[in-house]
């Protein structure tokens, strides 16, 4: 037998890896409601129609050529004013980089600042591409726990206890997948002091940054003076346009300590060529276009939330803290003696109760006896799930 990497083999990713199981269901004819993975376009969300309608212009127009390996420059233009609008930040088009979504600019990030053995502090739990890429490149992934009872916010004094003189960066989600947590901004100032304590950059993930319910997102890349920020966006949430697989990073860099690292990005970005030409083209008409529709959506969502949050606290040997943004919630499995795992729990829920929902511990240290739920669907689909979650947990709790 020929043998794959270690480093490939080693890669985990929950949010799919339960898909398998639930297939083999289906075929026997079971409906599955699926609240497993974060994609608003497999319910009732499309992308405005302005894009929609701009990315089908660019390729009638003959827009299917390889573009520029940092992006399009009138969508950095575009980028730069969407962000000088939105977080106040000062940068330039030569701060700016397009990738194939957040995950590649992940990719990139971890890539130009990970030796072996560097450490990159990770919120706890925390989307699994920063575990699976941070241990790809040979580094060493390091959890600050969320405070649940607080809605998840960081616990700063953890977070000091785990940089060491290997830290390379601290990565923030905000707002958070999978817990929905909003970051405020005393706690946002307390990182970004925390970073320039140690002269290390701070990742930002902003994908959802509109999508908050009471309090509104604020980012690092605003409130920093000296320390370096990468943030990272795109137009999967927002603009609901997960399959066009399009997203962008930039630099907040005052005292200009990055440039090694932007020019070894600007190095595995020409490697790959270039992201989407056409969906750049579309990325142009959602970024400087209206997004009156988000208010239409953001109202579904909120609806969605309430009722979801409602329902799992009313539920037998659960709990829940209530998500501020994003649209994911995650529960506490608070009776534990029925189950050896959260895996064991999420695939016993699947197979009795036809739910699909993602192990907590799939999203690394913190994540233990919790599961994820997106709550995506209409109310009337969440009904059902809370309904056939309900009668299950009351079996199993006698």
């Amino acid at each position: 037998m020929i043998h794959a990497s270690k480093r490939a083999m080693g890669i985990e990713y929950a949010i799919r890896d339960v898909v398998l199981p639930a297939r083999e269901l289906e075929k026997q004819g079971i409906k599955i409601i699926k609240l497993n993975i974060g994609d608003p376009v497999k319910f009732d969300f499309q992308p405005p129609q302005h894009m929609k309608e701009a990315y089908c212009r660019a390729i009638m127009e003959g827009h299917n050529y390889y573009g520029e390996s940092e992006g399009d420059i009138e969508l950095r233009k575009a980028i730069v004013e969407r962000e000088k609008k939105k977080n106040g930040v000062d940068i330039t088009v030569d701060d700016v980089m397009v990738t194939a979504a957040v995950t590649e600019a992940l990719q990139f990030i971890f890539g130009a600042i990970v030796e072996p053995g560097d450490e990159v502090l990770i919120p706890g739990p925390s989307y699994p591409p920063y575990v699976a890429l941070v241990k790809f490149y040979d580094g060493v992934p390091k959890a600050y726990l969320g405070i649940e009872e607080e809605g998840w916010q960081p616990d700063i004094d953890d977070m000091r206890k785990k940089i060491s003189e290997k830290t390379k960066a601290i990565a923030v989600i905000n707002p958070n997948n999978p817990t929905g947590a909003l970051y405020d901004k005393k706690t946002l100032k307390e990182i970004l002091d925390l970073a320039g304590e140690y002269d290390i950059p701070v990742i930002s993930d902003e994908i959802y940054d509109l999508m908050t319910y009471e309090g509104k997102h604020v980012s690092p890349g605003s409130l920093t003076k000296d320390v370096p920020v990468i943030v990272m966006n795109g137009l999967s949430k927002v603009y609901f346009a997960t399959g066009w697989r399009l997203g962008y990073m930039y630099f907040v860099d005052p005292e200009n300590k990055l440039a090694e690292v932007k020019e070894a990005i600007g190095k595995l970005a020409r490697i790959r060529l270039c992201p989407n030409t056409p969906a750049q083209k579309a990325a142009i008409a959602g970024l400087t276009g209206p997004m009156d529709y988000l208010d239409e959506y953001m109202k579904k969502l909120k609806e969605r939330r309430d009722y979801i949050y409602k329902r799992l606290n009313e539920i037998p040997g659960l709990s829940a803290q209530k998500p501020e943004g994003a649209f994911y919630i995650f529960p506490r499995i608070e009776e534990k003696s029925k189950w050896k795992s959260d895996k064991e729990f999420v695939l016993d829920v699947l197979r009795n109760a036809h739910i699909l929902v993602v192990h907590g511990s799939g999203f690394g240290e913190g994540g233990e006896w919790h599961f994820r739920a997106v709550f995506l669907p209409p109310v009337e689909i969440l009904e059902q799930a809370m309904d056939n979650l309900e009668k299950f947990m009351r079996e199993r709790l006698g």
